[in-house]
């Protein structure tokens, strides 16, 4: 039993209403794709390979790759700690309307609270802080599209999201005073 019960607020009922009314087919099914981009084991297991592959680089960058790797894999246990704390029903258990037109059922059903998957992408774009602006853009561009998808998928309600994201940036700035990794101020790539 959960110590904690979140309720979604009307800005997130109708957000999800909306969804349901709209959604089809073809646009659960490129979400459900594309959300595979903000999941943990993808990001721990990027992260992890970012970090063999700069072994060999000049310091900062290896030090960044050890800040990322470092917040990745806290971002992948953290979501399990809260969740085992706190319950909110997803957004999914509460449409027959949305299944009919093609949205999936997500995770845990109490599960909702914080999404982790915008837990990972806010810390990742917390960290992109440390690179060039055209690259920290890019970051932030790619993140905002995949937390959209967690609405979109009705696993999520939208202060789950932005919760997750939060979440995300707080716990990425502590990690960043232990591993205290340098901005890099030329594209790495």
């Amino acid at each position: 039993m959960a110590l904690l019960t979140v309720r979604p607020t009307r800005l997130d009922k109708d957000l999800a209403r909306a969804v349901a009314r709209h959604t089809n087919p073809q646009i659960e099914r490129g979400a459900k794709t594309l959300t595979w981009g903000a999941d943990g084991h993808v990001l721990v297991a990027a992260a992890s390979l970012g970090w063999l592959l700069t072994r060999k680089s000049d310091e900062p960058l290896r030090r960044l790759a050890t800040h990322v790797l470092a917040s990745s894999l806290a971002t992948a246990i953290l979501p399990h700690i809260l969740k085992s704390f706190i319950a909110q029903e997803r957004p999914d258990r509460r449409t027959i309307r949305g299944h009919w037109r093609g949205m999936p059922f997500s995770g845990k059903s109490s599960d909702a609270f914080p999404s982790g998957h915008a837990l990972h992408v806010g810390a990742l774009a917390s960290a992109a802080t440390l690179l060039p602006p055209k690259v920290r853009n890019l970051v932030w561009a790619a993140g905002t599209a995949l937390v959209g998808t967690r609405i979109v998928l009705a696993a999520h309600w939208l202060t789950d999201v932005l919760a997750g994201l939060g979440f995300g940036f707080a716990l990425e700035r502590v990690i960043r005073v232990v591993t205290k990794p340098a901005p890099i101020r030329r594209s790495p790539m």
